[in-house]
């Protein structure tokens, strides 16, 4: 199976894929078809897209430049001012080629303008292809505050073609890795055991499908993220609170996603320990795994203090109460639980173990 289907939503892969934007273009009368890229991704993958769909070298570029820190308002603004100087209309359509802040941004950016106009994804990185250009998530950050801003809308078509990953290196590769295992760790106890016997990210592939397939059921039965879908969540409470110290700190240690995810990801496997009963034995497990493909993040007492001091600004949080998405065993999640400050320390002296 090569199509899948979110809502309104159709994922294609490989030979699908561009046929369907051919069928979106001749069906949709669209004015004007925009593309936007990042500055690397109009480097390495707009040359893909146009030997692949030579169409593409007739739509207007807009680009961005690379990177987390860009995922922004002001970046918003800029791209709204141009589509208006471009005689972007309601009848437009936007195409998001690149990686989770291209995707997330562009999502946003197509969303809010003349209040909708219709978009695409063609993510180009692992982690988009798995995790961030499908479920309609969009917006930005708020400072160093992780997806803060934004909305909920599918894009018209996901198009994933593995071949964009041969523009990638290795840790951008193993970061979206890591959304894979958590997919893994939440719904599919025998995918979590092929995937952490892999010796190489030659086969990706082939799980690709599987990793979206998994998502892509979670959000179809709660797409507002009100009850079963906080379970993609896993790893992410403290995971994007470590990602948002090292993006605010000018001291060279800033992770990718994934990377910060992973870290996260065996703390909070330490709280389904202690607070959901999760056998330490499979809590070990977790941890040995991410460190066989991740190094270990360098987490400073001090860093940790100002790490806590983010929880505060998590999205799950109800009256100012910090709740986490949690593992009763490896495969199966239970959502809404609030652990202890102690748990809380001890999950961090339990990682630097």
């Amino acid at each position: 199976m090569t199509i899948l289907k979110s809502g309104s939503c159709e994922i294609l892969f490989n030979a699908n894929a561009y046929p369907a934007l051919s069928r979106l273009l001749s069906e949709g009368s669209f004015s004007k078809v925009f593309l936007l890229v990042d500055s690397n991704t109009r480097t390495a993958c707009l040359p893909v897209l146009g030997k692949a769909f030579p169409e593409a070298g007739k739509w207007d570029v807009l680009e961005i430049p690379a990177g987390e820190s860009f995922k922004t308002l002001h970046t918003c603004l800029d791209l709204w001012k141009q589509l208006a100087s471009m005689g972007a209309d309601r009848k437009s359509l936007l195409i998001n080629l690149g990686g989770g802040v291209v995707t997330d941004l562009g999502g946003f950016v197509a969303s809010a303008y003349q209040r909708g106009i219709r978009f695409v994804n063609i993510p180009t990185t692992l982690l988009a292809m798995v995790d961030a250009s499908v479920g309609g998530k969009t917006g930005v950050d708020l400072g160093n505050l992780k997806n803060q801003i934004g909305v909920i809308n599918n894009p018209e078509l996901v198009l994933i073609q593995p071949e964009y990953l041969k523009t990638l290196d290795e840790r951008q590769i193993r970061s979206g890795f890591a959304e894979m295992l958590k997919h893994g760790l939440i719904l599919d106890r025998p995918y979590w055991d092929k995937l952490k016997a892999l010796t190489s990210y030659d086969k990706l592939n082939e799980m690709i499908f599987t990793s979206v397939a998994l998502k892509k059921d979670v959000v179809e039965a709660d797409p507002r993220e009100q009850g079963l879908r906080k379970i993609l969540n896993f790893g992410h409470t403290l995971g994007h609170a470590i990602e948002s110290h090292y993006l605010s700190n000018d001291n060279g240690k800033a992770l990718l996603h994934g990377e910060a995810i992973a870290a996260g990801m065996v703390m909070e496997a330490y709280l389904s320990a202690v607070q959901c009963g999760m056998p330490m034995a499979q809590c070990e497990e977790v941890k040995a795994t991410f460190f066989k493909f991740f190094p270990k993040v360098d987490i400073s007492e001090r860093d940790q203090a100002d790490i806590l001091s983010l929880l505060r600004y998590d999205k799950k949080n109800v009256k100012g109460h910090i709740l986490f998405a949690l593992l009763r065993e490896i495969g199966k999640a239970q959502t809404d639980q609030e652990v202890s400050a102690d748990q809380l320390h001890a999950c961090f002296d339990y990682y630097r173990e």
